[in-house]
């Protein structure tokens, strides 16, 4: 039965992650007063620092409406960290999560209420691909790749559902603490992470409805959501055994070898340099790869920019430095112990590769 207005107890908490979408909030917040009549709800507003001023327009309607209220993140950003952030600081029983773009069907809101709050339901899923739900205006390559995100998702997943990567869903909070400590928090479909982390599959109730176009702004997604979701995937499958993170920091690394192997090449044969100045130059070479490689794809949701950027190269110049030395002091040790070339070398390199992704971690891409 849905909570009146009336009543003392709040029903409902929807959150909401922004990131420049001020001509948007207004509009949304109209329609929500609009589906929701007598339920009693408060939306959370998690801002990842928009620099079109949404979180100073959410401050001014939250010192009237007191149901609305914002979270602003400094320094990090992500779609799917927001929305863990804002569930962990709602207050309702029950909690929603949709975009602030106004692509989700707020008006179903109250039926999505009724299934949790009647006991049919755990997870309330809105769906665009169950018998009355519709993508909308998207065109056939963004049909295929969802489609194919959606298969590539079934080798996480603990239950079949028709929409694993829907953004639009509501959930009892009980849900939410019996998942939230083994979350990814990598990428945009914090769905698909908790139907993935969630030990026992849950009872899944999905509702279809017709995805809209955006209202105002411009869409955040860009060409690298496929390796954030890739991300996550990683995650769900290898996580347990081995940080996706290192496993990516060690990739990259190894692709700097290479790097640097051509780079010293190309100084040796193309242009004669001594082979002191060539070596000097490669691994600096190819640290700049690294850290770039990195900053993009290992830490995007943490990616340092403007000065930030030219103190992480900085700080990951020294460190990877310190784990060169580390590297050539133990495998010679090693070595000159009677130990194998080749385990040594490889020992050196495990070492290295640790403390580079451990200080680096701390000193370069630490959260202040």
């Amino acid at each position: 039965m849905i909570t009146s207005a009336t009543d003392s107890q709040l029903s409902l908490s929807i959150v909401v992650p922004t990131f420049n979408e001020s001509q948007n909030i207004r509009e949304l917040l109209s329609r929500l007063n609009a589906a929701l009549g007598s339920v009693r709800w408060e939306v959370v507003f998690v801002d990842d620092d928009s620099a079109d001023g949404t979180a100073a327009l959410i401050r001014d309607i939250a010192r009237v409406d007191l149901r609305v209220r914002c979270l602003q993140r400094i320094g990090r950003r992500g779609l799917s960290t927001a929305c863990i952030e804002g569930m962990m600081a709602a207050a309702a029983p029950n909690i929603a999560v949709m975009d602030a773009d106004l692509q989700h069907d707020e008006s179903i809101l109250p039926q999505m209420l009724q299934k949790l709050e009647g006991g049919e339901a755990d997870l309330v899923i809105g769906t665009r691909y169950a018998a009355g739900g519709s993508t909308g205006a998207w065109d056939k390559r963004r049909k295929a790749m969802s489609r194919l995100a959606t298969a590539a998702s079934r080798a996480v997943l603990k239950q079949p559902v028709s929409d694993p990567m829907s953004g639009f869903f509501m959930l009892r909070r009980s849900v939410l603490e019996e998942t939230v400590r083994g979350l990814s928090g990598f990428g945009f479909k914090i769905l698909l992470d908790m139907l993935a982390t969630t030990k026992a599959p849950l009872r899944v109730v999905e509702l279809p409805y017709r995805f809209r176009d955006r209202f105002a702004g411009e869409s955040k997604l860009d060409e690298l959501v496929i390796w954030e979701y890739g991300m996550l995937l990683a995650d769900k499958t290898v996580g347990r055994f081995v940080p996706v993170r290192f496993l990516t920091f060690s990739i990259i690394g190894a692709i700097g070898v290479f790097v640097h192997l051509a780079v010293l090449s190309l100084l040796l044969k193309g242009f004669n340099f001594p082979f002191t100045v060539g070596q000097s130059v490669s691994t600096v070479t190819a640290m700049v790869f690294n850290f770039i490689l990195n900053n993009l794809l290992t830490y995007r949701d943490r990616r340092l920019r403007r000065w930030a950027w030219w103190r992480g190269l900085v700080t990951f110049m020294l460190v990877c430095s310190v784990g060169a030395l580390a590297n050539v002091g133990i495998a010679t040790y090693l070595f000159e112990n009677r130990t194998q070339w080749v385990l040594a070398a490889l020992a050196g390199i495990l070492v290295s590769a640790v403390w580079n992704y451990a200080a680096t971690r701390i000193y370069t891409w630490g959260r202040k």
